[in-house]
């Protein structure tokens, strides 16, 4: 899969990969279509370090799931 590209199919795929890395409860905050394509390459950007990262402590997890509700559609 091209993540490099701005759909929302990738955008779906990147926001699952992450609820799932994150251990993520309340899905609520991650459904696709409460997030513009226009943030894409932010949400592109945290799932590339989250990935990289691999383990995140609770604190860097809370900060990256504070990160995705501050773009999501308003």
């Amino acid at each position: 899969m091209n993540l490099e590209n701005a759909t929302q199919e990738n955008l779906k795929f990147m926001l699952d990969e992450l609820a799932e890395q994150l251990s993520v409860v309340n899905r609520e905050v991650m459904q696709p279509e409460d997030y513009d394509l226009d943030k894409f390459d932010d949400i592109k950007f945290m799932y590339d370090m989250v990935k990289q990262r691999g383990q995140l402590s609770p604190s860097e997890t809370q900060a990256f799931i504070d990160e995705l509700r501050s773009v999501r559609k308003s």
